[in-house]
């Protein structure tokens, strides 16, 4: 049994709020092959949460590394929970990300929080908790039409930088970072696995981010600097395709306001990781081994010169669009509480709470036979 001090908490987002709308990630939570899956089933407040952080935190006590997954709508509640080292992951299987299980009974597992409610208390609050529901639904829809403006501002923001891009002179900086972390390695006739995940979220309290439990470790860190357009997304997705061609597995952590562009990338097995250091995500150089790139070099003065305005423009309307975005995301999660309210006085949470310590004993066995079989 693992007891060598306390694990570290490594929190990422499975699903972000997006321009189009919700967008998951949920199938990179843990690999295919693991050995036990929990879809935890139930309404809003319920529970899913806390009995998910309650394992989690337990196994972090024992020494484990363990993943949370934190919701995009909700800073304070977990989506998901990944203990890999044993191959154990518990996931809220409820919308906007539902969880169906793919090996039943063989590795996955659902448990039903709604099995400890009371239904005659929800059925007398049937009403408000639909017109609840309607109105979460419709204010989710105004928060990512507005994404959508802030998106297409952004777009032009970043266009002005990309006109003004020296391409060729990029790519040889893409290259020395991809010779400095990986030298002479040939490419692998065994690619590596990547993994698609998100470091940020744009949330109802603005964007946040965990980034430093996600390279706070890493002894490599190589920290883009640049504004949109630059170049940071392409030189990111370089390095991590070409760790994939030399066999390693690679974290993909992408853009919430555009999903098919990376912020960050991170190789473990190599302890390196080349991060975007800008807004929304500020990150800088700390240790003797970090190296800031400053893609702004790669950048034409005289063509950049023509755009100041309009890229000051963009600057102000970008933060009004998101600022609408983020304020109808907060409406939404005000009223997801109101409706919440009427599911937790509908609890018996001492029976959820004997749920848990079940649960916990059966990830607990798991935990047993993986130290079973180190030792025998």
């Amino acid at each position: 049994m693992k007891s060598h001090g306390r694990g570290w908490i490594k929190k990422v987002f499975p699903g972000a709020n997006t321009p189009e709308g919700f967008f998951s990630f949920y199938e990179y939570i843990i690999r295919p092959d693991a050995n036990k899956i929990i879809i935890v089933k139930g309404g809003p407040g319920v529970g899913k949460s806390t009995l998910m952080r309650k394992i989690g935190q337990r196994f972090v006590d024992m020494g484990y590394d363990v993943e949370f997954f934190c919701c995009s709508s909700d800073n304070d509640s977990l989506d998901g929970v990944a203990v890999h080292d044993l191959g154990v992951a518990l996931i809220d299987g409820t919308a906007p990300h539902v969880v169906d299980p793919k090996n039943p009974g063989a590795v996955d597992e659902i448990i039903n929080l709604g099995d400890f409610w009371d239904e005659k208390a929800l059925r007398a609050s049937k009403r408000e908790i639909m017109e609840a529901n309607s109105e979460v639904s419709r204010l989710f829809e105004r928060a990512f039409r507005y994404l959508k403006e802030a998106k297409i501002i952004h777009d032009d923001w970043e266009a002005c930088h990309t006109e003004a891009l020296d391409f060729g002179y990029a790519n040889c900086m893409a290259d020395e970072v991809k010779r400095d972390i990986f030298g002479d390695r040939p490419v692998s006739p065994v690619r590596g696995r990547p993994r698609h995940l998100f470091a940020s979220a744009l949330s109802p309290d603005g964007p946040v981010h965990y980034l430093d439990t996600i390279v706070g470790r890493l002894p490599r860190r190589y920290v883009l600097k640049g504004e949109p357009g630059t170049g940071k997304s392409t030189l990111a997705r370089k390095v991590g395709d070409a760790a994939i061609e030399r066999g390693f597995d690679v974290e993909f952590y992408h853009c919430p306001l555009d999903p098919s562009k990376v912020d960050h990338v991170v190789i473990p097995a190599l302890g390196a990781a080349v991060i975007s250091g800008t807004w929304p995500h500020l990150f800088d150089a700390s240790n003797e081994l970090d190296r800031t790139v400053e893609m702004k070099v790669a950048l034409n003065r005289a063509v950049l010169a023509r755009y100041q305005d309009i890229i000051a423009s963009s600057r102000e309307r970008f933060r009004q669009a998101l600022g609408r975005a983020t304020e109808f995301l907060h409406r939404a999660k005000l009223v997801h509480d109101e409706m919440q309210a009427y599911y937790v006085r509908s609890m018996d949470f001492a029976a959820v709470d004997r749920l848990c310590e079940r649960v916990l004993a059966r990830t607990l066995d798991l935990e047993r036979e993986a130290a079973a079989q180190v030792t025998a």
